[in-house]
């Protein structure tokens, strides 16, 4: 017989209480964050998501996807190699994300404009790499929101050399309530399984843009997205808007 103190029916119960409570204490921040969003639409802004590791997720809960705003962009260190030139051995580098000046470069790829926000998501929001590109929006002169657990960074030592963290530095912090180290359910003897940042990055991800979509309307404004690429007119629909942002939002075949 499984152990019932790790099981489907646990993580589904205890991941939706986490949900349900988050869509009561994330509000105000969530208000803030679309406010943050509305405004960089209003400008002719592009919103700039960057994550690493399955942080990834969430950044695709953001750029280029149905029923998602249109001028959203996906940072990615596979932009080193994509755009930038490097090797693709480059890649194989496990402590990348650790090496100073990754997201220098990952910046200057992206060439963001002044009014861009960028969105930077991390659990943790200690990793070096996750830190100098907060730094390197902020010292540009960026709005920046972060999604990050704040748990588990007031929990763990800082991992750039200034002594900062993501949520240190951000405009708006949206906590994903994810426990330190992620994993929900403790397992006997130690360790955890069952990591929960997707869950509620993702609500919070639609929770924001569904705010900032209605900040739009009420100023009369009609919010740039994408349709599904599988119903009628749906591609063609969405090249038509892209257009507006040409050169500054990037869609590949991943």
């Amino acid at each position: 017989m499984a152990d019932e103190s790790v099981s489907a029916r646990r993580f589904a119960r205890e991941s939706m209480a986490v949900l349900d409570c988050l869509t009561k204490s994330a509000h105000d921040d969530v208000v803030r964050a679309a406010e943050l969003i509305a405004d960089c639409v209003r400008a002719d802004g592009v919103i700039q998501a960057f994550g690493t590791g399955h942080s990834q997720a969430t950044v695709l809960e953001i750029a280029g996807r149905a029923g998602g705003l249109v001028p959203t962009n996906r940072l990615s260190i596979a932009d080193l190699v994509l755009y930038g030139g490097e090797p693709p051995s480059a890649l194989d580098d496990p402590l990348l994300e650790r090496r100073a000046g990754v997201a220098a470069r990952i910046y200057e790829l992206a060439a963001p404009r002044p009014q861009d926000l960028f969105v930077v998501i991390s659990n943790s929001g200690v990793n070096n790499v996750v830190v100098e590109m907060a730094l390197h929006a902020k010292e540009h002169g960026h709005h920046l929101l972060a999604i990050t657990s704040l748990a588990h960074t007031r929990a763990v030592p800082a991992g750039h050399p200034s002594g900062r963290k993501l949520a240190d530095l951000a405009d708006v912090v949206l906590d994903n309530a994810a426990p330190r180290g992620d994993a929900l359910l403790e397992l006997p003897g130690g360790g955890a399984v069952c990591a929960l940042s997707t869950l509620t990055g993702v609500l919070l991800v639609q929770m924001a843009v569904a705010e900032a979509s209605a900040l739009l309307l009420a100023a009369g404004e009609r919010p740039p997205v994408y349709v599904s690429a599988n119903v009628p007119g749906g591609f063609e629909g969405n090249l038509e808007l892209e257009k507006r942002y040409a050169g500054r939002i990037r869609r590949t075949a991943s």
